[in-house]
């Protein structure tokens, strides 16, 4: 069933009352109109608002670059970036919006469905998508382009462990190649005396680091010739139970590998636990990004990473594909309300998906979204562990795989699984209550039973 809790577009004037509220609730970045070089905000200047999801250091860094760099060479249009909290509360901050009527020109995406059925959302000009390759983004059901990607479309390569190369080297320990060489690796951490892995469950959200990767095998399986494990759950051909050696090998890794305190560790402490030796390994989500915020701690920490294999050393990816439904960067149905905020979202876009655009993304840590003209950006290859990045990429063993879920009630779900795991973690609950937790949720909220 659909939200129905979305509301009717309010009207202009409704809509810059809500946006004192609305702007003190979120902070403004550091790219707005006396930090940027594009306009002094009065003339003939359009002012336009980019919210999106804060993440990892690198990813607000590179979001600040690019839209100093198009404020810097725009004469009409101010560009103020909007940070909002990200991970699982940003789907509460873009209801929150929503309720005030105070769309953003841009914004980045979650829940694309609700909002396109909604009329949130404005169609995309072929002026923007004609900069991007076919592959990285998708129409709607209604054949319209809703959302682009805001950064490569690598799939989850960004699930990964980054690992102290030097720490390695000194006590001769290898990249793993299986599963269960991880497991030893770790065992050899911990008979040293030393933390092998810190992750962080903070905020809901980080849990995914460490579960995906673990759970990939599985999903893969489903992957290869159907529509995925989620939906394979929802037909009756697959079932939670399905996840009971991914979980298990969770909460094994818990129990005996991980720095304690994970329960309260933001995502963001990462980068510092390890570059303290608190933990010779962390998870990460961030890709690149965790690796430039590793270096900007320590440029003298040596850095690497790898994807945790499966049993037969195969490294199974979710693949980034491009769906009429998913994240990404999107002009709402408000600004094209107004000709010159949607004239001035489009001029952006265009921006962002230039090699300009892309150079100011890369230059920050960050890969860029995947352009036609790809071939003339200057990647950012100086970040220690960016070899190991784009190897992955290379690398003969891995496999993508397919694990698509358009249900628009999927989000809630995972928020709630993601919970129950941490409940498992900590000892609050058994294995199998998460499993039959898990399933008698996901028959509520996707199944309708």
């Amino acid at each position: 069933m659909r939200d129905t809790t979305i509301q009717a577009p309010r009207k202009r004037v409704m809509a810059a009352m809500a946006s004192a509220v609305v702007v003190g609730m979120f902070a403004l970045a550091g790219c707005g109109p006396t930090a940027s070089g594009g306009g002094d905000g009065g003339g003939d200047v359009t002012r336009i608002r980019f919210s999106y999801a804060t993440g990892d250091d690198s990813w607000n860094s590179a979001v600040d670059s690019v839209v100093e760099a198009y404020n810097a060479q725009s004469d009409g249009v101010l560009v103020e970036g909007e940070p909002l909290t990200g991970g699982s509360d940003y789907t509460t901050a873009v209801r929150t919006m929503d309720a005030t009527g105070n769309w953003p020109a841009i914004i980045d995406m979650r829940d694309t469905a609700t909002y396109i059925d909604a009329g949130k959302l404005a169609p995309l000009p072929e002026e923007v998508t004609s900069l991007l390759q076919d592959d990285s983004y998708a129409t709607y059901e209604d054949g319209e382009v809703y959302t682009v990607p805001s950064t490569a479309n690598n799939g989850e390569i960004g699930l990964n462990i980054i690992y102290d190369k030097a720490y390695f080297a000194e006590h001769g320990l290898e990249v793993p190649t299986t599963y269960d060489e991880f497991i030893s690796l770790m065992e050899a951490i911990k008979a040293n005396g030393d933390v092998p892995l810190a992750t962080a469950a903070g905020e809901v959200w980080p849990s995914d680091q460490l579960w995906k990767p673990l759970a990939a095998p599985t999903f893969a399986t489903y992957g290869e010739s159907g529509d995925g494990y989620w939906n394979a759950v929802a037909s009756g051909d697959a079932s939670l139970e399905d996840l009971r050696e991914p979980l298990e090998r969770l909460q094994h890794i818990t129990d005996n590998f991980v720095l304690d305190g994970w329960q309260s560790t933001q995502d963001a402490q990462l980068a510092t636990l390890l570059v303290t030796g608190q933990a010779i390994m962390s998870t990460s989500s961030a890709g690149m990004g965790r690796l430039n915020d590793i270096n900007k701690v320590d440029p003298e920490f040596d850095a690497g990473m790898f994807i945790i294999p499966a049993d037969d050393g195969t490294i199974n990816v979710l693949r980034g594909q491009a769906s009429g439904t998913g994240s990404g960067l999107a002009i709402s149905a408000q600004a094209a309300e107004d000709e010159d905020e949607y004239a001035a979202a489009e001029d952006f876009l265009e921006f962002y998906y230039s090699v300009e655009g892309a150079n100011a993304i890369e230059e920050a840590g960050v890969v860029a979204p995947n352009i036609v003209a790809a071939d003339e950006i200057t990647r950012n290859t100086s970040i220690p562990g960016a070899e190991d990045y784009f190897a992955l990429l290379e690398n003969p063993n891995l496999v993508w795989y397919q694990n698509e879920m358009n249900d628009p009630n999927f989000s809630a779900f995972n928020t709630f699984f993601r919970q129950t795991r941490i409940e498992m973690q900590d000892g609050q609950i058994t294995l199998d209550d998460a499993i039959d937790q898990s399933q008698d949720e996901f028959d509520r909220t996707i199944s309708g039973d």
